[in-house]
């Protein structure tokens, strides 16, 4: 781990701005995925802003009866609070269901969503990899790429977004709520705040430099049914290799979204208008335009298959 500079910052609007001025500056607090990525000199900030004392780990309802969950919140509060188990509890499964019970005490609500791949290409600092270093090419693509994107990948990057919450965050339509370094707020829907990799994976979100994550805001409960239905190569400790979100209405209709398949959580507005069709309808929309390579073909029936099983345990409840 190469040296850095350390400050503590006492407001949202101070850390926004030092992060802007301060070249190679970067935003701690879990640590949970920033520690690792500096271990391994794959994240290299010189100056590290400590987020830890802003006072943004409540989770408060909001007047239009939805809760806004500070960016500090941790993800096992999350998960365990007795209003996200109640009405939204396609989120606190999710929850549940990523990494352990000792990063989850640790992990926060904004470093959940933006937490980095876990491609193997991306670890080795001895590949080459555009989201490391932009230009250098892809590894996965001809490489090993069991784990990697079936959709919306590009000829630059194949990798996929690894956070289960950030999921159930695009079926709820979330909203993520920042400040930028000159004070002022901003509003992202979670729909627009991760991105496709195109020509730049490297640029892995809406966030301009320096701005800072302060809360994500949930609309008001949907009611119905909620799943989160992960598959992975082992029972815990293990990224997905196809997700499924789902909520289900008692009249058929509903909202799904995929993790494990994309460079962002996968939601296609088409696939909810079909869920009255069945499960088959909703993966011919959200599988359209799907480009797996030979070792990642599988994922295709693997989510026709999970999606099918939701329906079918949602028909039985």
């Amino acid at each position: 781990m190469r040296a850095f500079s350390y400050h503590r910052a006492q407001s949202p609007a101070e850390a926004a701005a030092i992060a802007a001025r301060t070249p190679g500056a970067k935003f701690i607090a879990g640590g949970t995925n920033l520690l690792d990525l500096m271990k391994l000199e794959i994240e290299t900030p010189q100056h590290l802003i400590d987020v830890n004392g802003l006072a943004l780990d409540k989770i408060e309802a909001t007047p239009g009866g939805g809760l806004r969950i500070g960016a500090l919140v941790r993800n096992t509060d999350l998960a365990s609070d007795q209003r996200v188990r109640r009405d939204y509890g396609v989120l606190s499964r999710a929850l549940l269901a990523g990494a352990s019970a000792q990063l989850r005490n640790r992990a926060t609500t904004a470093g959940n969503l933006l937490q980095r791949t876990r491609c193997p290409y991306f670890y080795d600092t001895n590949q080459p990899c555009n989201k490391r270093q932009p230009g250098s090419g892809c590894a996965a693509i001809g490489g090993y790429s069991r784990n990697h994107a079936i959709l919306g990948a590009s000829e630059a990057c194949i990798a996929t977004h690894p956070s289960d919450m950030a999921v159930a965050m695009q079926l709820l339509e979330a909203t993520v709520e920042t400040v930028k370094p000159d004070g002022a707020t901003r509003v992202i829907p979670i729909a627009d705040f991760h991105r496709l990799p195109g020509t730049t994976p490297h640029v892995e979100n809406a966030l301009l430099p320096g701005e800072l994550i302060t809360s994500v805001t949930l609309p008001k409960p949907l009611g119905g049914t909620h799943v989160y239905r992960k598959v992975r190569d082992r029972a815990s400790y293990a990224f997905a290799l196809v997700s499924v979100a789902a909520v289900i209405l008692p009249d058929g209709n509903g909202r799904v979204a995929l993790g494990g398949v994309a460079h962002k959580p996968w939601r296609v507005p088409d696939a909810d208008a079909s869920m009255p069709r069945g499960p088959q309808a909703v993966a011919e929309r959200l599988l359209s335009g799907a480009r797996p390579s030979a070792e990642s073909a599988f994922k295709l029936p693997l989510v026709q298959r999970t999606l099918a099983s939701v329906f079918a345990d949602t028909r039985k409840g």
